[in-house]
Formats: C-alpha cells, sequence, structure tokens
C-alpha cells in the first residue's frame, strides 16, 4: 500500500515534495498508487518488463537506466535485498532526498533500522503492514550497499546480484539440461530465459540454428548478453506472455517462474505453459521442467495432445510435451 503511505506522509508526517525537479521512483510494480506525486516530473526506473509496460501505459516515462540528478527519489523495496540496497545506495549518491517504503514481508523493518546507522531518518509511517520513511541524499554513508559488478559462477557464466539463481547453476535447470534429447529442432525458444544457462546448453546440441531468449528482467538478460557470443542467439527483453516470434517455432524450453513477489503463484507458470502451446509449430514440442508440488499437469493436457512425465526426484519433474492445442494458438 505505497500509496497509502505516502500520502500519509506527504499530508501528516511533514515529507516534502519538491516543487520543482525530477521524481525518480526505483522498482515499483503493478498496483503501486503514485497519484500523490507529479506525474509530470515523475520518471519511473524499472528492468522488469511488465511493470515497465504498465507504467508507460500510464503515461509515465519509463526507463531502464538512470544516471542523472533527481530532486527525490522513491525506493520502492523487494524480497532480493542486495538489489534494494543498492538502489538506496544509489540514490543517496543521486539525489536530494530518499524516500523508502515497503512492505514487511519485504524487510523493510531491518533497512529501517540500518539506514537510522547511516542517516538521520523521519519517519516512518507505519501503515497496512509495511513503513514508510526518508533522509538527506549524498550522505556517502552507503558504499557497501553499492552494487557489486558480475560474478562468475561457472566457467565462462556470470550473474548479477539480484536476478534469479545469482548464487549459482539453477539445480532445476540443470536437471532440464541433462534430460534433452539430442535433437531439439532449428528455432528453439528459451522462456523465461534468465542469465542465459538453459540456452548455453541448447546451443550445444545439433542441429539448432537460432535460439530466441526470452526474459522479462532487463538485468538478467543483460548477463545472458555476456555470458553468450554464440550468433545463433537472439535476445528479447519481453514479457513471455505477450511475445511472438516471426514464425512459429519446433521447441521450447523452460523453467518457468512460480513467484510473485513473495508469494508462490502456480498461474504465471500456467501462463508459461499456454504461451509454449501458441507459439509452437504444430508438430512443436515442449521441454519444462518445474518444483515437484506445482500443480502443471492439467494445464499441460489442455495445451497439448501428449504429455509425458520423462524424469525428475523428490525435488524437481521434468516433462515433454507434443502437438499444441489449436486452441491455444
Amino acid at each position: 500500500m505505497t500509496g497509502l503511505r505516502l500520502s500519509l506522509a506527504l499530508d501528516e508526517y511533514g515529507l516534502p515534495l519538491p516543487e520543482a525537479g525530477t521524481v525518480v521512483i526505483r522498482n515499483p510494480v503493478q498496483g503501486v498508487d503514485l497519484s500523490a506525486l507529479p506525474r509530470d516530473r515523475c520518471v519511473i526506473l524499472t528492468g522488469f518488463h511488465p511493470d515497465f509496460s504498465h507504467f508507460e501505459a500510464q503515461g509515465f516515462r519509463c526507463v531502464t537506466e538512470w544516471d542523472e540528478r533527481a530532486e527525490l527519489t522513491l525506493v520502492c523495496l523487494s524480497r532480493a535485498k542486495d538489489k534494494s540496497r543498492a538502489a538506496i545506495a544509489r540514490a543517496d549518491a543521486q539525489s536530494d532526498l530518499i524516500v523508502v517504503d515497503g512492505a514487511k514481508t519485504d524487510g523493510v523493518d531491518g533497512v529501517l533500522r540500518d539506514c537510522r546507522k547511516r542517516a538521520e531518518v523521519s519517519g516512518p509511517v507505519n501503515k497496512a503492514h509495511g513503513k514508510l520513511f526518508w533522509f538527506a541524499g549524498g550522505t556517502n554513508a552507503f558504499g557497501d550497499w553499492a552494487a557489486t559488478g558480475p560474478r562468475e559462477v561457472a566457467p565462462g557464466l556470470t550473474t548479477l546480484p539480484g536476478v534469479f539463481s545469482a548464487d549459482g547453476i539453477d539445480p532445476a535447470s540443470e536437471a532440464l539440461a541433462h534430460a534433452l534429447p539430442p535433437k531439439l529442432g532449428r528455432e528453439v525458444a528459451d522462456l523465461g530465459a534468465g542469465w542465459g544457462y538453459l540456452s548455453t546448453r541448447i546451443l550445444e546440441i545439433d542441429g539448432v540454428e537460432a535460439v530466441h531468449l526470452v526474459e522479462a528482467e532487463h538485468d538478467a538478460l543483460d548477463c545472458a548478453r555476456r555470458n553468450i557470443s554464440d550468433a545463433r542467439a537472439q535476445f528479447h527483453w519481453q514479457d513471455v506472455r505477450s511475445w511472438m516470434p516471426e514464425a512459429r517455432l519446433d521447441t521450447v524450453v523452460m523453467n518457468p517462474p512460480f513467484h510473485t513477489g513473495r508469494a508462490a503463484d502456480p498461474e504465471l507458470g500456467r501462463a508459461f505453459i499456454g504461451a509454449a502451446a501458441r507459439l509452437l509449430k504444430p508438430s512443436g514440442q515442449l521441454w519444462m521442467v518445474a518444483n515437484r508440488h506445482l500443480p502443471y499437469e492439467a494445464t499441460l493436457e489442455s495445451c497439448f495432445g501428449e504429455v509425458t512425465p520423462v524424469a525428475g526426484d523428490n525435488r524437481f519433474k521434468i516433462f515433454h510435451a507434443r502437438r499444441p492445442s489449436r486452441q491455444a494458438r
């Protein structure tokens, strides 16, 4: 409930809103109410494509990078601790005033406690299971929170803090890579490609002529670009649910996400299955891994005429699906 806390801070708690200059909002998510801020002076800074498209459709100026000064920066916390702290450090270096907002489930209490050790904090506004607080920028006290560069997690493969599986190869993706057959066809898509691990393995398979890496997180796709120099790789910063290639595909390979924020959201994985069926040729095939507890079987059977469990253990299950439904197309 960022909007409620922000309105209370401005109306009742003395948060000063600059009369002129740029207001940067870092990492807001769909549904955040920003009506208390002057839209004509706001810049939405986000690398998550669905959020970028959402705020752009509302008439906000949206960017994936920001290197200029701002009079005020609102940092919206997320469950990615390193990413949130890096955003605060960057805001402190760029802004006259920093406002931090987050839910308790996003760790706002710990962030507030640590900010109080480094800056003179005003607030907080406690409302709707979250907190909002603010402090003057330019403290130079958050250098150890600044974003770190790429880290190598396997030979030739690097990640960035805050991306999925930043500390190493995801075990589910690795299991899927080992289950892939010796032939996949010429045109393949890696949906939710992340930093590119599965695509590197797909490119090792004989006969593959193109791999489409479709990823909604800008930072993750930047990692994939660094990790893959093969000319057959094509990079798409897109929402899988709306992306469409020029021609239908022979194969889709995917380890779909299943979280929206902190909450498990099987509907996201189901949407990936529907997208895969839509993108495939009538003769196309899907190779997919999922956590054992996720209920995807019914969706797979409604989107494909043939679904076969091919591997798995007590953590993961791997499916091979063929004959995509005409309704999905």
